[in-house]
């Protein structure tokens, strides 16, 4: 029990010590995440200039830490940051941008699918290939992170539900490596994407009935 006790004080001290060196630049990292959310909510552009700053930091905070996977998934955010720019102000043509969709369930099944499927063999990968931390839960949500950000950047409805499983994932890995602001960041997101689904949710039936009111103007 003395052991036992003496383990979990050191893993507190350890995760304190490593929180207190990141606090800074993680700081800056989770408050132009919150404006990110916050913009990305009301379907606003400059979500992704927030969104690639922020990403940009997380990438060297998580290599730090060892969550590798996660590094190399904000990388990927700062592509998506550019790529959601583009598609939210010209993916229709001309300065016209997409509009909020909903998939079907069969679609989503097959991404989830697919995804859970990529996920497994790149646990395994890291299992057996690198010092990465909880390779599993690191590559699962990573996977799943990458699929449902190329979702908000096409404006599908149904990236907020993602969220609310991958951020609640997350926040168990980063209260283990220590990332406590991180930490309370996510369980504001699951919060945050909770709202974000209904609010898409109506801007969706909004665009709906705008639609139809403009084809019976025009018939």
């Amino acid at each position: 029990m003395i052991e036992l006790w003496n383990d979990l004080l050191s893993t507190v001290t350890d995760a304190l010590a490593q929180a207190h060196q990141l606090t800074g630049w993680e700081g800056v990292a989770v408050v132009l995440a919150m404006v990110y959310l916050m913009l990305a909510m009301r379907g606003n552009i400059w979500c992704w200039a927030a969104a690639f700053v922020s990403t940009a930091i997380y990438t060297v905070l998580f290599w730090e830490v060892s969550l590798l996977m996660e590094s190399l998934l904000n990388i990927y955010y700062m592509a998506m940051a550019g790529y959601g720019y583009w598609l939210w102000t010209r993916g229709r043509g001309g300065d016209k941008g997409v509009d909020i969709v909903s998939w079907s369930v069969s679609r989503h099944l097959l991404l989830i699918g697919l995804t859970g499927t990529t996920s497994l063999l790149v646990g395994h990968f890291m299992a057996t290939q690198t010092q990465a931390s909880y390779p599993y839960l690191d590559a699962a949500t990573t996977c799943f992170a990458v699929m449902t950000a190329y979702l908000v950047a096409k404006k599908v409805l149904e990236n907020w539900l993602y969220w609310v499983v991958i951020d609640l994932v997350s926040i168990y890995l980063y209260l283990n490596k220590g990332l406590l602001l991180t930490s309370i960041l996510f369980i504001l997101y699951v919060g945050m994407a909770i709202g974000g689904y209904f609010i898409w949710r109506a801007s969706m039936r909004e665009q709906s009935e705008d639609q139809a009111n403009h084809y019976a103007y025009e018939s």
